[in-house]
């Protein structure tokens, strides 16, 4: 691998080196030409068996760029064992607050006036605190409150500079390791980058307010906060200030009051939506971004968005009413398709395997129903055989197994796999008008006219050649004359197999037929055709034997 030199870069070269050696992946270290950072007392330091449950400490302590990646990977069972991944699941992305004095000063770089000016009043305590922004309440002078998201200072290059040490790491890992290969780390690691830098990037956030908040507003549960455009920049976000409890915070008797069947519905529909409609979901909504306001469901901190193609919606549909309806063959077909087989990958093996999940995910809804987790270990079992399936789906897998904590915190019996059912048929009508729609015609009659407009041309260029008699038809086929000589020589030794066959058959009939001529004893006609037959088998045996070592020959002097 090519090493920066930058001191930045070997420092993450050398955190990442550390980190998977005490947690034992040293053959990654070694191939990746990392063992020189390691510090001599590192191998005495690590002797001792890895402890899952320090993981999501030690990452915590590399910075936002990893904890953001911890958050990734704890959703990749393919990548990642069970324990390591319960780990990560508990990673915190919550950091000290920065004093007011310096969001004062980017707020005023940021926006370029004074703060009197922007804003009536400011609360100088943060409502949230995360390893990337700072949430302040603030109210403008026309008398609306807001939530002010400010970036941390210094953020930007950090991240920056992790992203391009990881990207060193993960192209020489995709590149000459088979686990690298196998789960393609450097096309995940980009579609992380991407997400990441977006996620920096507040004006990017404000515009997913905006579309997720039309896309979703056919659905009276739900809430999308709106940005307020003049007050937001790249590093400041202003958005509608929503007033209301963390679902993870509501007690007990707060949740009595709720329709929690009909809310955890509503919620599921507005994903299904999203994911198998719209083309672009929030791919973040763990409970902590889930807010109650007065009997609906508000979601915030929509930085992390994901996008699905029109084809990658219509197979996702079919694998989510199969696993839904218990129906493996259906759901295994519409991943083989939309997925990519390597070279050795083992579709029966893969079969089988979403055979097993799909049944784990039956026996397990009465108690627990878990759409998202039977989404990742699909990701799994793909893995495991040669199977690669679009990064999209990892972001999927995610996001469903955030909606199934968040359904069963509101309704603790609520079933996902009904709720796709009932959804399904509206979902189905939307994607065929989508198909149908005036626009798709246009586009249709746009491409006929190209066809009419070009025929003309074409038939003539094709007439002209034909009487020129320099029309070629390229085929590849096989050797007609090699076939048929191949096929010729199987009908002569099963001819001669049922000629050799008759003589033992005449002969055993006619040893009871009483004659002179006998030969050892017996009828001496009746011998004779013996002997025939067993010399024909001798000389048959002797001729397949024969041109199998020739055919041999030839093989061997071709290659």
């Amino acid at each position: 691998m090519s090493l920066s030199l930058r001191p930045e870069h070997l420092k993450r070269y050398k955190d990442f080196a550390l980190l998977a050696l005490k947690y034992g992946r040293r053959d990654l270290v070694k191939r990746a030409g990392l063992t020189e950072l390691l510090p001599d007392d590192s191998s005495e330091a690590n002797r001792a068996a890895p402890c899952a449950e320090n993981l999501a400490d030690d990452v915590e302590r590399l910075g936002p760029t990893w904890i953001k990646l911890g958050q990734l990977l704890s959703t990749r069972p393919d990548i990642v064992p069970p324990a390591y991944a319960d780990s990560l699941k508990r990673l915190q992305d919550e950091c000290e607050p920065i004093a007011f004095a310096e969001v004062e000063k980017i707020l005023r770089d940021e926006l370029g006036v004074r703060l009197s000016r922007a804003f009536a009043a400011i609360d100088e305590r943060p409502l949230a605190a995360a390893s990337i922004a700072q949430v302040h309440q603030a109210r403008l002078h026309d008398g609306r409150d807001v939530a002010l998201k400010v970036q941390r200072p210094g953020i930007r290059p950090q991240v920056l500079t992790d992203l391009e040490a990881m990207d060193d790491v993960a192209r020489f890992l995709e590149g000459h390791t088979e686990f690298g290969g196998r789960f393609s780390l450097y096309q995940m690691f980009d579609e992380f980058r991407k997400s990441l830098l977006r996620e920096l990037d507040f004006r990017q956030e404000a515009m997913h307010l905006v579309t997720l908040g039309g896309n979703l507003k056919e659905i009276p549960e739900i809430i999308i906060p709106q940005p307020v455009m003049d007050y937001s920049t790249s590093r400041v976000l202003t958005m509608q200030f929503i007033p209301g409890t963390k679902i993870t915070e509501m007690s007990p008797l707060a949740r009595l009051e709720l329709d929690g069947e009909r809310l955890a519905d509503a919620l599921f529909r507005a994903y299904l939506k999203q994911m198998l409609r719209d083309g672009m979901f929030h791919a973040d909504p763990h409970p902590g971004n889930v807010f109650i306001v007065g009997g609906r469901i508000a979601l915030i901190d929509l930085g992390m968005v994901a996008r699905v193609t029109p084809a990658l919606q219509d197979r996702l549909l079919q694998v989510l009413l199969a696993v839904a309806d218990n129906r493996p063959d259906d759901a295994a077909k519409a991943l083989i398709l939309v997925g990519e087989c390597r070279n050795g990958a083992n579709q029966i093996g893969f079969e089988r395997g979403v055979a097993d999940i799909i049944a784990q995910n039956q026996e397990i809804r009465v108690q627990r129903p878990q759409v998202g987790r039977a989404m990742l270990m699909l990701l799994k079992v793909a893995g495991e055989n040669g199977i690669r399936l679009p990064p999209e789906f990892a972001m999927i897998g995610k996001t469903l197994l955030n909606l199934d904590e968040i359904g069963r915190t509101l309704a603790p019996h609520f079933d996902p796999n009904a709720a796709i059912r009932r959804h399904a048929g509206e979902i189905t009508q939307q994607q065929m008008s989508r198909d149908f729609s005036l626009g798709t015609l246009f586009s249709v009659v746009v491409d006929l006219k190209d066809f009419v407009q070009q025929l003309p041309g074409r038939v003539n260029r094709i007439l002209d050649r034909v009487a020129d008699n320099d029309i070629q038809v390229r085929v590849d086929a096989f050797d007609e004359a090699r076939l048929m000589e191949g096929l010729q020589k199987v009908a002569n030794r099963i001819s001669m197999g049922l000629i050799l066959a008759a003589l033992i058959v005449g002969a055993a009939l006619m040893m009871d037929v009483p004659t002179q001529f006998e030969l050892f004893g017996y009828p001496g006609l009746a011998i004779l055709l013996f002997l025939a037959a067993a010399a024909g088998g001798i000389a048959l045996v002797l001729v397949i034997l024969v041109n199998d070592i020739k055919a041999k020959g030839k093989v061997k002097t071709r290659s």
